[in-house]
């Protein structure tokens, strides 16, 4: 289907010539013998002067898919009626309820249908999902329901699992479980109503008893985790003590299979091919799975696997974040932050739209999952979440200026690179300018890509650069015990201790040797741990020069050049850069 467009015409309503009203006009002069009539075809050109297909038509328009925003709509469209059909289906499949007589003294929880379009990679539309929606909100505590909390996996993990897997050549895959929460077993007694469009004729004021969960319930994540965890331990697996999210399932002489559940998206990889296909089979006869293969696409990152390495990446959501702030086609530059600029809470400067201004920081703390080169950028701008100045705005449209000319940048993971934990800390001294707190950094990879990174600042005033250096190396060395915890549940135990470098040799010294008490006395007792791991054998703090000191990118900003070394420490463009979004 294709649209003609005159692309000489003006935009003004003045100029806008149909033959209709052309036609009248000359009728009309010569009626009144001012003017012959004139010819339609002398005052209009009927040519097409530019073809454009339907899809740029949308493109230009910036036109949106408009979803249904409720049952009267979505009726009148037979990819919406099949998609709420499908839902019902899964329901009745799964035996998530039972008609019953409406109860005299129990709330019934109302339903929606709730309709999302789900898009491919390329913009073009996957399917029509409609979802039935418990009204949670009506639900009261120790009635309707106990307890809600349920983990989820942080990136720090998944990251880990794709720098192990790099570096054991394994390959990530991944399952989708449909309907997840649908599997949830309740442990309450819970009702709702018969949802729109599918009341059981004769059977109108009933209402079903949920045996399973349906989305919106506030049981409902709880339910689906305590569900996966009982299945995935029956089958021989071992929850990670560090890591409620992950698991582990070794077999003697076949191999190790580690599995990570994050809500519906499992991923998984191991040693043993074998051990992978009995997982999958195992998985898709227990539940409604779809098996999307090799992991590409994970919580909004894209995953590249190859020969040689794995890269991990955002280019479609950054891309998709400078198209969403008005900022696709701006110019692009060098750093994130001017290295000269100390922004502060109070600078006398006009007031900034603080709605915007959260969207921003926000997308950029999100963009930080693969981004490490502007994670002291976005730490120090999240600071200014109330009431920010336009000075505070002005920051964030520099940084995603930076991501504008950097949208091609990643972590890339080399296979066959060493498993040993290394690690990086720096700090910089006084660097808020309100309370002349400090600002800590570090980083951690397997000498390859970082996996696990952070740049926050300080709880407590330093008195001096060693101090600050000190508590800096104690929330590395936290960091670093809980990843070798992590690391072991993997079956990679680190038997010698984690190398952490610092570049502050007074620091060092205090966390080796008690005989600087009397400068030390006053620090939070809390921090003094790093001397326990040090003789306990896990953490071994090594000096390095300062000009070597990665983790310094994550606690000031930095001139180009050395911001520009730094971040080719951390973050790479692949050997064959993939299509913009």
């Amino acid at each position: 289907m294709t649209f003609e467009f005159d692309s000489e015409a003006s935009d003004s309503p003045q100029s806008v010539q149909s033959p209709l009203r052309t036609q009248v006009v000359s009728d009309l002069q010569a009626t009144m013998n001012l003017v012959p009539p004139v010819s339609t075809s002398e005052t209009y050109d009927h040519t097409p002067r530019k073809w454009k297909s339907l899809d740029e038509v949308y493109a230009q328009c910036k036109m949106s898919i408009i979803e249904p925003e409720n049952f009267t709509e979505a009726v009148k469209d037979e990819s919406w009626k099949k998609a709420m059909t499908e839902e019902m289906l899964m329901i009745e499949k799964n035996s998530t309820w039972e008609l019953v007589d409406r109860p005299s003294n129990k709330t019934i929880v109302g339903v929606k249908w709730v309709y999302k379009t789900k898009l491919n990679l390329d913009g073009s539309i996957q399917k029509h999902k409609a979802r039935l929606v418990a009204k949670g909100y009506t639900q009261k505590p120790g009635v309707d329901f106990n307890e809600t909390f349920a983990p989820v996996a942080r990136l720090d993990t998944i990251r880990t699992l794709i720098a192990l897997a790099a570096q054991k050549g394994w390959k990530l895959w991944q399952l989708d479980v449909k309907s997840t929460f649908l599997n949830g077993v309740l442990e309450e007694e819970v009702y709702v109503d018969q949802p729109y469009g599918f009341v059981v004729e004769e059977a109108e004021d009933k209402v079903y008893r949920l045996r399973k969960a349906l989305y919106g319930l506030k049981q409902a994540p709880r339910a689906w985790y305590s569900e996966i965890d009982i299945y995935l331990i029956h089958c021989g697996f071992h929850r990670s003590s560090s890591e409620a999210t992950l698991y582990v399932r070794n077999k003697e002489g076949i191999g190790v299979l580690i599995v990570s559940v994050y809500v519906d998206d499992i991923v998984y990889t191991g040693s043993s091919t074998r051990m992978i296909k009995e997982f999958k089979i195992e998985m898709m006869c227990k539940y409604e799975m779809s098996d999307l293969g090799l992991l590409h696409h994970y919580l909004g990152m894209g995953i590249t696997q190859t020969e040689e390495s794995i890269f991990i990446h955002q280019k479609k959501y950054a891309f998709t974040l400078l198209d969403k702030f008005g900022l696709k086609d701006c110019k692009s530059v060098s750093t994130p932050l001017v290295a000269t600029d100390k922004l502060q809470r109070e600078d006398g400067i006009e007031a900034a739209d603080e709605s915007l201004y959260r969207k921003i920081v926000g997308s950029l703390l999100y963009l930080t999952a693969t981004r490490p080169d502007i994670m002291f950028s976005a730490s120090l701008l999240a600071r200014f979440m109330h009431s920010p100045s336009k000075l505070h705005y002005g920051a964030t449209k520099r940084v995603l200026r930076y991501i504008q000319g950097t949208i091609d940048y990643g972590i890339e993971y080399v296979i066959g690179k060493s498993a040993f934990l290394v690690g990086y800390c720096d700090s910089e001294w006084s660097g808020s300018e309100e309370d002349m707190k400090s600002t800590s950094g570090y980083a951690f990879s397997f000498g390859s890509g970082a996996f696990s990174w952070a740049s926050v600042k300080q709880h407590s005033v330093a008195l001096l650069t060693a101090e600050a250096e000190y508590v800096s190396a104690a929330e590395a060395t936290s960091e670093a015990i809980w990843l070798r915890f992590v690391l072991e549940d993997f079956g990679e135990e680190q038997t010698t201790a984690t190398t952490v470098f610092c570049d502050n040799t007074s620091a060092i010294a205090m966390s080796k040797n008690p005989v600087f008490h009397q400068r030390s006395k006053h620090i939070r007792r809390k921090f003094h741990f790093i001397r326990d791991a040090i003789q306990n054998g896990e953490i071994d703090l090594v000096y390095c020069k300062g000009e070597e000191q990665i983790a310094d990118i994550f606690t000031k900003a930095l001139p180009k050049d050395r911001f520009s070394y730094l971040r080719s420490q951390l973050c790479k463009i692949p050997h064959q850069p993939t299509e913009r979004g």
